[in-house]
């Protein structure tokens, strides 16, 4: 379903009539919200986050890079080592951790920066369509990881399944 001003960014993909995140954002969320879950225990592994998300232990890592370059997480080596927050999960927005690990959110390919499309000056869409990115980004960065960590808090304490989303 591309736009009138050219392909789709490449980080989010449409499935029908559906815009979709790629992985590597949903992934990196879900992995940071288990660390707020377990602040204040210790260092948690992502082999630990691995089992718990069931996200593969080689793609974490590699999110893990770019969380730790991004100063989102800490690693803390040796015996009972891991991974902790780098920063309060109220201090971590959704917006920035996938900023970290993804491309910018753009909803089409003409607002990437260095895009090249010759039709920029011209375009009437493309108002659309940074409006869309700015609210995206907007709604992102309006959601903390605390935010996400005490939802699952809570569900937990009033899940009659018993089940527990955060793993521990």
């Amino acid at each position: 379903m591309p736009c009138a001003c050219g392909n789709i960014f490449s980080r989010v993909f449409f499935k029908g009539d559906e815009m979709r995140l790629s992985t590597k954002g949903q992934y990196a969320v879900r992995a940071m919200v288990n660390l707020a879950c377990h602040s204040g225990e210790r260092p948690v592994t992502l082999k630990d986050i691995s089992t718990e998300e069931g996200i593969s232990l080689s793609y974490l890592e590699q999110l893990f890079v770019k969380l730790r370059k991004g100063q989102i997480v800490k690693s803390v080596r040796g015996p009972g080592g891991g991974y902790v927050l780098g920063k309060h999960p109220s201090k971590i927005s959704v917006g920035e951790v996938i900023s970290v690990v993804e491309e910018p959110l753009n909803p089409v390919a003409c607002l990437d920066a260095g895009s090249g499309c010759d039709r920029a000056e011209r375009c009437i869409t493309q108002k659309v369509w940074k409006g869309l990115a700015e609210k995206i980004a907007e709604f992102l960065n309006s959601v903390t990881i605390e935010d996400l960590s005490l939802q699952v808090k809570l569900h937990d304490e009033t899940s009659t399944a018993g089940a527990n989303v955060c793993g521990i």
